[in-house]
């Protein structure tokens, strides 16, 4: 066993949360599809991470570009109640909550980017598999992108004041974090609009959503406790579940 996983190991049992499986590989396909694979094989709680994915994915099967430096992690995460949209919204705020990442000017964009007035510094891929059961991918981009992403702002937490923190130490902050997250999304996500709509991006701000009925623009107001993004439009407020926001370019 490498320094690395002892050290993980040992700061997670300190904390009662060690996983029965915790693997740290220096490169993999996709550390989601590595979770998925042994909760096949009945493992019920496991942590994987890796330096470099080769089949890094994100939302709708985009492809998550993953060089070596950043974080990619995938957990397998029980819940008590049916999954729906507000765990990934869960994931977010709680990782906004990490130690580390105290006093820095993060945001959330509806529903998985982890974002900032720089751009996409992370993001969430909620992957279920059962109604109570789901594997949770997290990237997070520590240092700057060598490579632009199209028609995508990013930046990296290092560009956004990140002090000089190990690797070991982010992972297990991060592992817990999410592991806090389901047990928020058990307690029915108490207050979640109003959690999220204090770090949310783009509020009150002109927007616009695009779904399978079409595009909208207005007024980005922040969510309803269910989740939805509320905006004003010229027919009034609306609600939507799923879709797409982005922030509406000046013409």
């Amino acid at each position: 066993m490498d320094v690395e996983t002892r050290e993980l190991q040992q700061r997670l049992s300190n904390a009662g949360q060690l996983p029965e499986v915790l693997l740290i590989k220096p490169v993999t396909t996709s550390t989601n599809d590595d979770v998925r694979e042994l909760a096949s094989k009945n493992v019920q709680h496991v942590l994987v991470c890796s330096r470099v994915q080769t089949q890094g994915r994100g939302q709708r099967q985009r492809q998550w570009v993953s060089p070596e430096g950043n974080i990619y992690l995938s957990t397998l995460l029980h819940t008590q109640k049916a999954i729906d949209g507000r765990l990934a919204l869960e994931i977010a705020l709680n990782i906004l909550q990490m130690p580390s990442l105290q006093g820095l000017n993060l945001q959330v964009k509806w529903p998985n980017d982890l974002y900032s007035p720089q751009g996409k510094w992370g993001g969430i891929l909620v992957e279920p598999i059962s109604t109570r059961q789901v594997v949770v991918g997290v990237g997070l981009n520590i240092d700057p992108l060598s490579a632009e992403i199209p028609d995508q702002q990013v930046s990296s937490l290092s560009e956004l004041g990140l002090t000089p923190t190990s690797r070991v130490e982010l992972i297990a902050q991060l592992y817990l974090a999410i592991q806090q997250a389901g047990q928020w999304f058990n307690y029915d996500c108490q207050n979640l609009a109003a959690r999220f709509n204090r770090s949310a991006a783009f509020i009150q701000q002109t927007v616009e959503f695009t779904d399978l009925q079409g595009q909208y623009s207005g007024t980005f107001l922040g969510i309803q406790d269910d989740g939805a993004v509320k905006i004003a439009t010229s027919q009034g407020v609306q609600a939507f579940y799923q879709g797409q926001l982005r922030l509406k370019n000046p013409t």
